[in-house]
């Protein structure tokens, strides 16, 4: 008996002692769920458990992104501590466990005290969704846009009968109106009604028939209208929203006259913008692109310079630079598929540049709208009318981008190249404030030279400016709709939710593929290039490096892995931006070229398509093999000389223009 006590007391000791190591054998990949409890507004408990609730005392470092928010969290027998810095009505928690990837968004519970109520993150990207879906079937972006709107209240107001009503209310006294309030938003508005306004003036004082009669001297066909087009998209470089109104606006009239579809001009509008300003050294892009490299870079210790690994990049933007090489190849080959070779033909053969609508009131009230542009007298077409505010306007933007980012340390410092310093005081400037000063001075021109050649009275000039003003109304009225969405899918952490489901233990070399196909999702769902840039910059950048260096990479093997990741998640970016109808420069590109919006979409989508699929899966496979990055760029440009010799058909031989006919 005495010897039973120390026996018995010894097996219990051992017993506990096997428990205690089980328990702290457990590992990240053993965690099946997380599990969130409020401790007061600010203050959480986040535990490691069973898919049944039971705890599972992991002890270690786990790294979670909490509303987004990268960050280290210490674990301690399966529980750990955050705060926020606000009283959080959402809360987004994802973790990479290795071999799956938890993702759970919580609400604060009103009616129970320091409560969270789970719900599940799928629903995070059913407005976008529903937005898309609905936008492509039944063509009207207004309601579609603001569906979704609404079914993101009714996610973020608690899934109940009640928040049917209280989102419905929340789409015009929240997100419309946060929408509305933002600067940056504002901006865009002002820009774009102002140009809006020129264009009216110069199209009623005679200068836009100038310019159409300067351009048929190059413009002499359809095929050279196109060319032109393509080579102003690619010269208006440093902003893609000027690029995108300054010459859809100005080659309208032109491409017309030589029936070319709106649907192809508004193409080669789109994308020739976003493109080149993501690849250009002097650009309004590149100050936020080069902030969120330095700040990865930093974060990892990467001592080469932010513009040095951006210029790196370049050797694999793929999409961008084959987008450009793409369009320039259909318009030189005559040739086009799928539903943008309809729009061709039927442009061709009826002259007929945009789809023909059934409804006769809305076919008399765009040729009403048209004929408020038509020149006040024909006799007094001067070109200067309409390049002096045009130029304005280029010229102004590039003043004012230099104005605003204008640093005396920048300039003075003698290490620092031209080239570089220029770089840099363009990604310091604020953007915004340029397009409102250069807009507003070209429309001050335009009614100058209006005036003082008595074209027109100062009454009918600024009437003009008003019909100008009403005709970017529609456009105006969807982008409001998509920030409002866009601000919903922030909310719901939608693209915190997509980068986690593509999260977990991959090859250094499929990382660019996986990046890129990550930030075309986040920027179809989302409809913002730049938003998807702030997102997986600070995500990716450190991802790939990470696993780079739990593979044994050398950092010479390291680096290239790093500036593709880099690159891909601009071109994705604008693949993504491509494709979404929610998308505000595709807005404005179906604005600027006077076609229905989702018939862009619908042509553009499988050329996008096209391009990403040869970028992605060759070029960027053929990289990762070490092939020269010039002779990639060789085989993708040939793979898609190939694919429209393949696919493209002979649009319909050129007819002469109505207009010369008559």
């Amino acid at each position: 008996m005495k010897l039973y006590k120390p026996l018995l007391s010894l097996l219990l000791l051992l017993l506990l002692s096997v428990q205690a190591m089980a328990q702290d054998l457990v590992s990240k990949e053993d965690i099946e769920e997380l599990q969130l409890q409020a401790i007061n507004d600010t203050a959480f408990t986040l535990r490691t458990v069973t898919e049944t609730g039971n705890l599972m005392k992991y002890s270690g470092v786990l790294p979670l992104r909490i509303n987004g928010e990268l960050q280290e969290s210490e674990f301690t027998d399966g529980e750990t501590t955050f705060s926020l810095p606000e009283s959080a009505d959402l809360v987004q928690v994802s973790a990479n466990m290795g071999t799956h990837t938890l993702a759970r968004l919580y609400r604060m519970d009103v009616e129970e005290e320091r409560g969270v109520r789970e719900f599940p993150m799928w629903l995070s990207i059913l407005p976008p969704l529903i937005a898309i879906v609905l936008a492509l079937i039944f063509r009207e972006v207004l309601l579609a846009l603001f569906a979704g709107i609404w079914i993101g209240g009714f996610v973020i107001y608690g899934l109940s009968f009640k928040s049917i009503f209280t989102g419905l209310l929340a789409v015009g006294d929240t997100y419309l109106m946060e929408a509305l309030t933002d600067g940056d938003h504002v901006s865009v508005i002002i820009f774009s009604m102002l140009i809006g306004g020129m264009v009216a003036i110069i199209s009623k004082n005679g200068g836009m028939a100038g310019v159409v009669n300067l351009l048929s001297r190059y413009a002499k066909s359809a095929k050279s209208s196109q060319v032109v087009t393509w080579v102003l998209g690619v010269a208006i470089f440093f902003d893609d929203y000027a690029n995108t109104l300054i010459v859809g606006n100005t080659m309208r009239p032109v491409t017309d006259g030589h029936r070319v579809s709106r649907e192809k001009l508004a193409y080669i509008v789109d994308s020739t913008a976003a493109p080149v300003a993501a690849i250009a050294f002097v650009t309004t892009w590149i100050g936020a692109e080069l902030g969120y490299i330095k700040d990865a870079a930093a974060s990892l210790g990467i001592e080469e310079g932010a513009y040095s690994m951006f210029f790196h990049s370049l050797e694999y933007a793929y999409y961008p630079v084959l987008t450009l090489v793409f369009m320039l190849m259909l318009i030189l080959m005559n040739r086009d598929f799928g539903s943008m070779h309809k729009a061709e033909v039927r442009a061709r053969t009826t002259g007929e540049v945009s789809a023909v609508r059934t409804d006769r009131a809305g076919q008399e009230k765009q040729q009403q709208e048209m004929a408020e542009f038509e020149p006040i007298d024909e006799t007094r077409t001067r070109a200067i009318n309409a390049l002096l505010p045009v130029l304005t306007v280029i010229g102004g933007t590039m003043i004012g981008l230099l104005y605003t980012g204008y640093s005396p340390e920048v300039w003075d410092d003698a290490g620092i190249g031209f080239l570089r310093k220029l770089s840099i005081t363009i990604g310091d400037s604020n953007s915004y404030t340029a397009l409102i000063w250069a807009s507003l001075s070209g429309v001050i021109v335009a009614i100058a030279l209006t005036a003082s050649q008595r074209i027109m009275s100062l009454t009918e000039t600024m009437e003009s400016l008003v019909v100008g003003f009403k005709t970017m109304l529609p456009a105006i009225l969807i982008l409001v709709l998509a920030w409002s969405l866009a601000a919903v899918t922030q909310e719901l952490y939608t693209a915190e939710y997509l980068t986690s489901l593509f999260s977990g233990n991959i090859s250094p070399h499929f990382l660019p593929e996986i990046t890129f196909f990550l930030a075309a999702v986040i920027a179809f769902s989302t409809g913002s290039s730049w938003g998807t840039m702030a997102i997986l910059y600070p995500l990716m950048m450190p991802a790939a490096w990470y696993v780079c260096q739990q593979q044994g990479l050398s950092m010479e093997e390291t680096m290239p892995i790093i500036y593709n990741v880099i690159s891909v998640v601009l071109a994705g970016s604008v693949f993504g931006d491509h494709c979404s109808p929610i998308s505000d420069t595709t807005i404005l590109s179906s604005l600027a070229s006077g076609c229905n919006h989702i018939d862009h979409v619908k042509t553009q989508l499988p050329y996008a398509l096209t391009v990403a699929l040869v970028a992605n899966i060759v070029c960027t496979n053929l990289s990762s093999f070490g092939v020269h990055w010039l002779l990639v760029y060789a085989i993708g440009a040939a793979i898609l000389w190939g694919l429209i010799k393949l696919l493209g058909k002979k649009n319909e031989v050129e007819v002469v223009p109505a207009a010369e006919v008559a």
